[in-house]
């Protein structure tokens, strides 16, 4: 008998017809023996209607929006109040179903977290609860995205919070697998919206979802990545609009298997094509070239929880000056800009620019370990394109170029032809 974690996102709990659809899928994995708990999502768009009802307590004038200067603790209260009903909704359908089931919140769980409010992290989940619970043959569903400090108060861990509440819940569980249902079915070698010869992947490596999630693509939340990968928990992507019989199929053969890199046989070299139209660049011209000025750029951003990405230093007129550019998310880029004119007279430099019409695009595989030729053929594709290559960022796995973001989707599809993306087996 297997312990499962089943994740039910918005959009399969947006309203009593999904929700039974998913309660059927969640009552097949009972009939076939295994004990489940289960990890929801509020209805879609109900947490964004939430957040508004905070904005208009917290100033009712209605000018602004929630910045967490207003009772973190009570906001906690209020956005983590949509996934309590789409519990209790789920534990009322599957009983209706012949299904014993039983919400838990997650003060009863409990899920223990830090008491920073709005964007609390998990710090532990003890399972004699849930699996006092699975002895009575009771499916345990519990509400996404929230947990409860040491001193009893709720909290939430911040936007996307449902997908690391469920695999943590894996973790605690020691469950064989933590599957994540949503409204794609599985991972692929990149957006099928911009490529319509993009392929499902069968498996992907830890290392390489990491990495898409993290360089734009939504399937997962990077946070719960990170969680799965230092637990080695097994996720596995799947829609929810799969029949409920399909499940009966060997579980590489349904969605995507995010899984540690030994599991998967045969390594592509890239895996996959990813890509974030959230960028802006920021460039500071005729920076003296002396120690300790990048740390002051980038201390100060970082004391203004402003997160960079991609850096290129260069120097210029014979070495005494240099000209630095960095990467930093548009909603970020207006803060870095004024913190950076506020700096000029410390910092030295002669001239800042902001360039938000750009976009970086990525490839990702764990082959790219043991391969040469990788980034080559990337530059050679774009090049053939007639794309310029602005900035180039690489780590083991992984190399990033920002370009024009006119170019965004030519460059996708470019990059996938030439990695031969398009003739992976699903």
């Amino acid at each position: 008998m297997a312990r499962l974690v089943m994740k039910f996102g918005g959009t399969s709990m947006a309203d009593l017809e999904r929700i039974r659809r998913s309660s059927a899928l969640v009552a097949s994995e009972v009939s076939r023996g295994h004990q489940v708990a289960v990890v929801v999502s509020a209805m879609a768009g109900k947490t964004n209607e939430l957040v508004t009802w905070t904005d208009g307590a917290c100033r009712p004038s209605g000018e602004g929006g929630y910045d967490g200067e207003y009772s973190d603790d009570e906001y906690d209260v209020v956005v983590a109040s949509g996934e309590q009903v789409t519990s209790g909704l789920m534990a009322m359908t599957l009983r209706s179903m012949g299904v014993k089931a039983l919400s838990m919140m997650g003060w009863q769980v409990p899920i223990l977290t830090s008491d920073i409010h709005a964007k609390a992290r998990i710090n532990d989940i003890p399972p004699d609860n849930i699996l006092m619970a699975f002895s009575q043959g009771q499916v345990v569903i519990i509400p996404g995205f929230q947990g409860v400090t040491e001193g009893g108060r709720l909290t939430t861990l911040g936007r996307g919070g449902s997908d690391t509440s469920a695999v943590a819940v894996a973790a605690a569980i020691e469950a064989e697998r933590c599957d994540i249902y949503t409204d794609v079915d599985g991972v692929y070698t990149t957006d099928p919206r911009i490529e319509s010869k993009a392929r499902r992947l069968k498996k992907i490596a830890f290392e390489e979802m990491l990495e898409m999630a993290s360089l734009g693509a939504k399937v997962l939340q990077t946070r719960s990545v990170e969680l799965a990968m230092a637990k080695r928990v097994r996720v596995r992507v799947l829609s929810s609009f799969v029949e409920p019989e399909a499940l009966n199929v060997p579980e590489d053969q349904l969605g995507t298997l995010v899984c540690d890199e030994d599991e998967i046989v045969e390594k592509h070299i890239v895996s996959g094509v990813a890509f974030s139209r959230d960028e802006a660049k920021i460039t500071l011209l005729g920076l003296p070239n002396r120690i300790g000025v990048s740390a002051a750029i980038f201390g100060k951003l970082s004391a203004a929880h402003i997160n960079v990405d991609m850096i290129v230093q260069s120097e210029a007129k014979d070495g005494e000056y240099a000209n630095q550019l960095f990467t930093v998310g548009r909603r970020d880029a207006a803060s870095a800009m004024e913190l950076m004119r506020q700096a000029q007279d410390e910092l030295g430099f002669s001239e800042l620019r902001l360039d938000e019409g750009v976009s970086k695009v990525s490839i990702v595989g764990v082959g790219m370990r043991s391969h040469t030729g990788v980034a080559e053929t990337m530059f050679r594709a774009l090049s053939e394109k007639g794309i310029n290559i602005q900035v180039i960022s690489t780590s083991e796995i992984k190399v990033s170029v920002l370009i024009d973001e006119a170019y965004t989707e030519l460059a996708v599809r470019a990059l996938h032809a030439a990695y031969g993306l398009d003739r992976i087996d699903s």
